[in-house]
């Protein structure tokens, strides 16, 4: 039975960094497959209700690190959740890891991992070319076919592409899961989202 799980997030998500590697355990343990769909945050919230970190009320952002301390202590996952490339944008890295999963969704997944263990955890800058190509090679990938494509017309159209995608899914956060029609929204529903994959 194929098992294939359309999965938005953006390296600039601190709850895609937390989810990431449960939901990669969770597809193995399957016998699954994912779409790996970064997106671009600043087309979705607009159209989402959503807002920007910088934008929301204080009580709100204050309540997101106490929130992110808790699940960071919960699942035993280093986070620094105010990195100190807070300001770098996640575009440049979202265009390598689609670039990385023309191949295989495994490579996408692997180096979505890495790009947000980077940011979220190491406190590396994923808006750095050099940064990527490292982060890369340390996935064991061609980092220098992956830029070269990352920064093809065909790469920036599949970025939108995964935009639109979610928009039209009525995407409003990440990570988010789709499997057979059904949205799963945050790392925090992994455990239904194992449940329906099991059946």
């Amino acid at each position: 039975m194929n098992r294939i799980v359309d999965y938005y997030l953006a390296p600039v998500s601190p709850w895609s960094y937390l989810g990431h590697d449960r939901f990669v355990a969770l597809l193995q343990a399957n016998a699954a497959t994912a779409r790996v769909l970064p997106v671009d945050l600043s087309r979705i919230f607009p159209v989402s209700g959503g807002l920007p970190l910088p934008k929301r009320a204080p009580q709100r952002q204050a309540y997101r690190l106490v929130e992110l301390a808790r699940w960071s202590d919960w699942l035993r996952i280093p986070l620094n959740a105010q990195p100190k490339f807070v300001a770098s944008g996640g575009d440049l890295a979202s265009r390598w890891i689609l670039a990385a999963g023309e191949r295989a969704s495994a490579n996408a997944l692997a180096l979505a991992g890495a790009v947000l263990r980077a940011r979220w955890a190491e406190e590396r800058d994923i808006a750095d070319p050099v940064t990527l190509d490292r982060i890369a090679r340390s996935c064991g990938l061609d980092a220098g076919a992956i830029a070269t494509r990352a920064d093809s017309p065909e790469i920036a159209a599949a970025y939108d592409a995964a935009t639109q995608s979610a928009i039209d899914a009525l995407v409003f956060g990440v990570p988010w899961y789709v499997y057979r029609g059904e949205p799963f929204w945050g790392q925090d529903r992994l455990d239904f989202l194992g449940r329906a994959l099991s059946k």
